[in-house]
């Protein structure tokens, strides 16, 4: 399976350029069964690495721009008076897909941001005193912009912690700079871009993480990183225990990526950043990375 998913890396390395780690990181969020929020500056490639994503392992997109204006019913879908039928009859919204892009989601309202909240922790919606099942895979990549623009709404906390990873992107390097430049539209290089992967083989790698086995040395070492996020001065909270789940079952994820099926400490401080930047940062933003510096360096691998 570890060349499968080099063969998907390779793949969406050709798209996103320059951009191996974060890849990475994405398709491990997927294969954990987590959420992931890209925040970035406008025009980083976002969008493009989302729907490569989904092109490259054939699942259903698609893409919903959150606004202002934006509401539940706009995500979740509304049900309508059909005469022939002479009955309500639901319309599925957008979020009824294996791959839902939230674009630029903190220009939306707190109340059309929360309509997410449900779908993404659950796997379902309940609209009209109705419950009703979301499609497998389901896999939510939220892109947010800079607190700092104008027309932002801070995502709550509530919010942020349904996110297994949160990527910044960034600039590329001169050179995959001057390949973007010289080389073919991405719009154009994605939609040409065929399955690496069937359904059942996504479903297969995402069972295999739970099957990867970790020491109680290792999740001893998780347990100190937690505890040490409690006790950091300036916090006012520190790592959840969903946090701890989350990020134990990044590790494994990442672990499998590297055709392993046990965890290593190198797991767990690969994913750590992401797997715990926006859950430290508490209002501050750009305290996230270095506080994860400070936890890592801190906190000794062997007890």
């Amino acid at each position: 399976m570890k060349k499968l998913i080099d063969s998907v890396v390779g793949e969406l390395n050709n798209i996103l350029l320059g951009k191996e780690h974060q890849v990475r990181l994405a398709l491990c969020g997927l294969l954990a069964r987590g959420h992931l929020l890209i925040e970035d500056i406008p025009g980083m490639g976002k969008t493009t690495l989302s729907h490569a994503i989904a092109q490259a392992l054939g699942l259903s997109y698609q893409r919903i721009q959150f606004t202002n204006d934006l509401l539940p019913a706009d995500v979740l879908g509304f049900s309508m008076y059909d005469k022939e039928a002479g009955t309500l009859v639901f319309h599925p919204g957008p979020v009824f897909a294996q791959l839902v892009l939230a674009d630029e989601i903190n220009r939306a309202s707190p109340r059309t941001q929360s309509a997410l909240l449900e779908a993404m922790e659950e796997r379902q919606v309940s609209i009209e005193g109705e419950t009703r099942p979301l499609p497998k895979p389901f896999f939510v990549i939220a892109t947010q912009n800079p607190v700092e623009q104008g027309g932002t709404y801070p995502l709550p906390e509530s919010q942020l912690d349904r996110f297994l990873m949160r990527l910044h992107l960034g600039y590329p390097d001169p050179r995959a700079e001057r390949e973007l430049l010289e080389g073919e539209d991405r719009r154009a290089l994605t939609d040409r871009m065929t399955p690496h992967l069937t359904e059942p083989d996504l479903k297969t790698l995402q069972d295999g993480v739970e099957r990867v086995s970790t020491s109680p040395a290792l999740l001893d070492y998780i347990q100190r990183l937690l505890e040490q996020s409690r006790r950091t001065p300036g916090l006012m909270y520190g790592l959840s225990p969903r946090a701890g789940l989350g990020l134990l079952r990044a590790a494994k994820a990442w672990a499998l990526m590297e055709g392993r099926h046990h965890v290593l400490p190198d797991d767990i401080q690969a994913v750590f950043p992401a797997v715990a930047g926006h859950r430290l940062e508490q209002g501050e933003a750009g305290k996230g990375p270095e506080r994860v510096r400070e936890l890592l360096s801190s906190v000794s691998v062997l007890d």
